[in-house]
């Protein structure tokens, strides 16, 4: 590009052109060198003096770089400004030049500016079949069909330019919008035009035959009808070539039909006039190339930055167009065909056609791989495929309708496939962030219909030339839905088992909340929750908190998270998305188990204090009797230090050792005499355990928490409960045999199941606790079994 620089005979634009080089060059590169240098600059936020000395361009590019850059350490690569190609430069060139240009004399500039208009206009009006049309080219826009509105208002009222809005109020305009055109479009052309709001119509989309998103057309002519009669002036009409929520296109033909008949104009816009450009077109939108006006947006189309949306129009009075505002002498407007201008030749006619030819391939591509794809409904157009592919998630549960049925809006109760729908909403609105984040490239919107709900939308024509989209990235995006199909249906269809099971378990309340995609919401009601407020429960956040802690402890492969309830402020626990292997009556079973552990716990740290303070008390007191008891029992010679040494050694005190614990649970003193003679605390109130279900206690080695055991792990698990409970049989049988003298001995003598009489007698003694050798010479009563066992425990412990 140097090279060619220094064939320009100005100095000035070979300048201009080779500072515009450098400025991007250093704007582009500014991000990568920030990378590398691992350093972020520091921009200055708040507005300094400004420098008398003046800075120069390098220190302006850098400062213009560190405001752009500055912020996007924390920024997804979607978000940071994407690099432009040669095309991009000339269309930015063309601003540049534009201001260059300006500075000539006016003949000059004159014929220069009506050159770059002419030829815009022509190659626009050939590129997309507009055969003698003229064109406005306009920044905002929805700007082009305020001034064709101003055009159609100056047709048809001669005496609008002397009477004004007087002959308005006589016969009101009719501007007819169709249901599914861009939002606020129509509040727009009121404000813009002075008009009141009902000076718009409303045209409703087909309800029996054809797309759900197509103007009514035997409608439409009843709405023109009652207008008419009722003394208003049907003034224009906006019709879809592309809608711009799923790309379906009007029947243009039968609607050009109908205004020609009322005197209307038809005025046509859409991401499918793109469409015009190529070989093969369908025939609803080549239609639209004889409609009166259409307004076009090729800067998307061609990935083409700051150019403007251009209106084509097609008028006979060049007094009425530059009345309208259509037209213009100024040189200044004339230049905003500038960059179009310059980016429409660096591109060719072929390049123009290939863009746009690549962006409609990949939209087919994409809906061909989509329809092998299963739960995954696609908003097709009957006549013809459109550019753009909105799709969504769908699947039908066991017991219920289809769960994409429309569902009326006046209808508040939520019904079962309100409920149903509300969840694939939520569901495909997270499926439609993870393909975002997934394939940057491919541009995805995520929107909400008023029928279907929500859907993705991939739209190439509108981003495949600025992200550089491949069919590499179609491909990724259908593997990524494929990936996620499982985790969708799966968590669809455990909503239903886990609402029914925490609706059946005592101490949790669901939730429901449309926007959570995950499994559910729960929430646990402790004791002291008030149920009819709204406000925020400290106590429940804490306990809340405590089991997202514990949940996320167990490792498992579900995500956790706390929140406020959907209506309310009080926390929530919302439970991610699953896998099919989820046992969610261990999981609601955990979390009920859980929460009801932890309130206990809070509750006895709350009591600690006071509950320690007396059963320390009660504990003295206690010790205190203890001790009178024994110098009762031993006497007052034993309490003498020489006597009682004595008395002690010719005769023992045969006494138990008796002491207390103390209950934190129970808040009692219980006597610690059963340690000593049972070595285990059997009896009194103890500390309940940790409730688990039963699923947890089988949990096999590697085994993830909430995960259901498979059909050979089931029967492994059986078989060893089998074989351990034959063992236990086994073993009480063998304590349970008489002696070898005894009547009922009838095992066969040296069978190898028979025990001896001494083995038999050891394994009694282990059932019942006892723990001393046969030679060890017992104490105590012979038939007291208490004082028989007690020596040999204490003198072990």
């Amino acid at each position: 590009m140097d090279a060619s620089l220094e064939k320009i005979a100005d100095p000035t634009l070979a300048e201009m052109g080779k500072n515009l080089k450098e400025a991007m060059k250093m704007l582009e590169d500014g991000q990568r060198t920030e990378e590398e240098n691992g350093k972020k600059l520091v921009s200055g936020d708040i507005p300094g003096p400004l420098q008398g000395s003046g800075q120069d361009m390098v220190s302006i590019l850098q400062l213009v770089q560190n405001l752009m850059h500055g912020d996007e350490d924390e920024e997804s690569p979607s978000t940071r400004i994407q690099n432009i190609g040669e095309q991009g430069h000339m269309a930015l060139l063309g601003h540049s030049l534009g201001a260059y240009i300006s500075t000539l004399d006016k003949e000059k500039l004159r014929k220069l500016t009506t050159r770059i208009l002419s030829d815009t206009t022509l190659w626009l009006c050939r590129i997309f079949r507009y055969e003698n049309g003229c064109a406005y080219f306009h920044e905002e826009e929805r700007e082009g069909l305020t001034k064709i509105c101003r055009l159609a208002i100056h047709s048809r009222y001669e005496d609008f330019v002397v009477d004004g809005f007087n002959v308005l109020y006589n016969k009101k305009p009719v501007i007819y919008l169709s249901a599914a055109a861009r939002p606020g479009l129509g509040q727009y052309l009121c404000n813009q035009l002075g008009l009141p709001f009902p000076c718009l119509c409303r045209v409703p989309c087909n309800t029996v035959f054809g797309s759900q998103h197509q103007m009514d057309v035997a409608f439409l002519e009843k709405l023109i009808k009652d207008d008419t009669e009722r003394g208003k002036l049907p003034l224009l009409l906006v019709a879809n070539a592309g809608t711009s929520a799923v790309g379906h296109t009007d029947k243009i033909g039968r609607l050009k039909e109908l205004c020609e008949q009322y005197g209307m104009w038809l005025h046509v816009e859409g991401v499918n006039l793109a469409t015009l450009a190529l070989g093969y077109v369908s025939s609803s939108v080549l239609a639209a190339t004889k409609c009166d006006s259409m307004t076009m947006t090729p800067g998307p189309w061609l990935g083409l930055p700051a150019v403007p949306a251009v209106t084509l129009y097609k008028h006979d009075d060049p007094a009425l167009t530059l009345v309208a505002g259509l037209t213009s002498n100024k040189p200044a407007d004339k230049l905003r065909a500038l960059p179009l201008w310059l980016s429409l030749q660096y591109l060719g006619l072929d390049g123009i056609v290939e863009r746009i030819k690549h962006a409609c391939q990949l939209s087919q591509r994409l809906q061909e791989s989509l329809k092998k794809v299963n739960h995954i409904k696609i908003l097709v157009e009957e006549e013809l495929s459109s550019p753009v592919v909105v799709f969504r998630f769908s699947q039908e549960l066991p017991g219920s309708d289809a769960v994409v049925k429309a569902v009326p809006a006046a209808n508040m109760v939520p019904s079962p496939s309100g409920r149903e729908r509300h969840a694939c909403d939520a569901l495909n609105r997270w499926l439609g962030e993870q393909l975002k984040q997934l394939v940057p490239a491919s541009g995805l919107t995520v929107m909400d219909l008023e029928v279907e709900g929500t859907c993705v939308r991939f739209s190439p024509l509108m981003t495949a030339a600025a992200l550089g989209t491949r069919g590499e990235d179609v491909d990724q995006l259908v593997a990524g839905i494929q990936s996620k199909l499982p985790v969708l249906s799966c968590t669809l269809q455990l909503r239903g088992e886990f609402k029914q099971e925490v609706e059946g378990t005592a101490g949790l309340l669901y939730v429901d909340d449309p926007n959570w995609p995950g499994i559910g919401v729960v929430r646990y009601e402790h004791a002291n929750d008030d149920k009819s407020s709204l406000k925020s429960d400290p106590e429940g956040k804490e306990i809340h908190t405590g089991l997202l802690k514990k949940l996320n402890e167990l490792e498992s492969d579900l995500t956790f998270k706390i929140g406020p309830e959907y209506k309310s402020m009080k926390s929530c626990l919302y439970v991610g998305m699953a896998s099919d292997d989820i046992d969610i009556a261990e999981l609601v079973e955990t979390i009920a188990a859980t929460a009801r552990e932890i309130e206990e716990n809070s509750r006895l740290l709350e009591n600690m204090t006071e509950v320690v303070r007396k059963g320390i008390q009660e504990a003295q007191v206690e010790l205190q009797k203890a001790n009178e008891e024994r110098l009762l029992e031993e006497g007052v010679l034993r309490q003498i230090p020489v006597v009682g040494s004595v008395l002690n050694w010719f005769s023992p005190v045969q006494a138990l050792q008796k002491g207390r614990t103390f209950n934190l649970t129970a808040g009692s003193l219980e006597s610690t005499e059963p340690i000593y003679v049972y070595k285990a605390q059997s009896t009194g109130v103890t500390p309940p355990p940790t409730p688990s279900g039963t699923r947890t206690k089988q949990r096999f080695t590697g085994q993830k928490p909430f995960k259901r055991s498979l059909r050979g792990s089931d029967a492994l698990s059986e078989t060893s409960s089998v074989s351990h409970i034959e063992d236990l049989e086994k073993v009480e049988r063998l304590s349970s045999e008489p002696e070898p003298n005894t009547p009922e001995a009838s095992t066969p003598k040296g069978h190898p199941g028979t025990p001896s009489p001494q083995k038999a007698n050891q394994t009694e003694n282990l059932q019942k606790g006892a723990q001393c050798p046969d030679d060890q010479p017992q104490m105590g009563k012979p038939g007291s079994r208490d004082l028989r066992f007690t020596q040999p425990v204490n003198s072990h412990l």
